[in-house]
């Protein structure tokens, strides 16, 4: 799979342990940077380029890592097409893409450990969209309120 992953100083850590980790598994990674520790960087400026990513389909899905993850998942969402949520359990990993077609996990990386990030990827790489009629009708709610605000 390619995978779109991105972080500020506060996933860098993160960021570089989880691209190590998914190139070793074969998945191809396009990494938004940050491509150093700078303690002066913003968020926006790495997980914007990675959720437009995701809506041209130039990667199949992203992860994006921020200090506590809310930031880049609140940036993450004002690009339309985009559906990130900050995860921190094994259940809404997988079951956010199965019900609501998560295309775009946040992390925390002043929050979330090395392995309990592991296993959250790894549940949300493995899940699948369900595609069952009562997801689609949400979700077609959702991508309403996009176009139509």
């Amino acid at each position: 799979m390619e995978i779109g992953i991105a972080a500020d100083h506060g996933g860098y850590e993160l960021k570089e342990f989880l691209k190590k980790y998914l190139e070793e598994k074969g998945h191809t990674i396009k990494d938004f940077g940050a491509f150093a520790l700078d303690n002066q960087d913003d968020y926006p400026d790495y997980v914007i380029p990675l959720a437009q990513a995701i809506v041209s389909q130039n990667v199949e899905r992203g992860i994006a890592v921020c200090g506590s993850g809310v930031g880049a998942s609140v940036v993450a969402n004002k690009v339309s097409g985009v559906r990130a949520a900050l995860i921190n359990d094994h259940f809404s990993a997988h079951q956010g893409v199965e019900d609501d077609d998560l295309n775009l996990l946040c992390l925390g990386g002043r929050v979330t450990g090395n392995m309990a990030a592991q296993e959250l990827v790894e549940a949300f790489l493995n899940a699948e969209f369900t595609g069952a009629e009562r997801h689609m009708r949400r979700l077609d709610k959702v991508k309403a309120l996009e176009k139509n605000g």
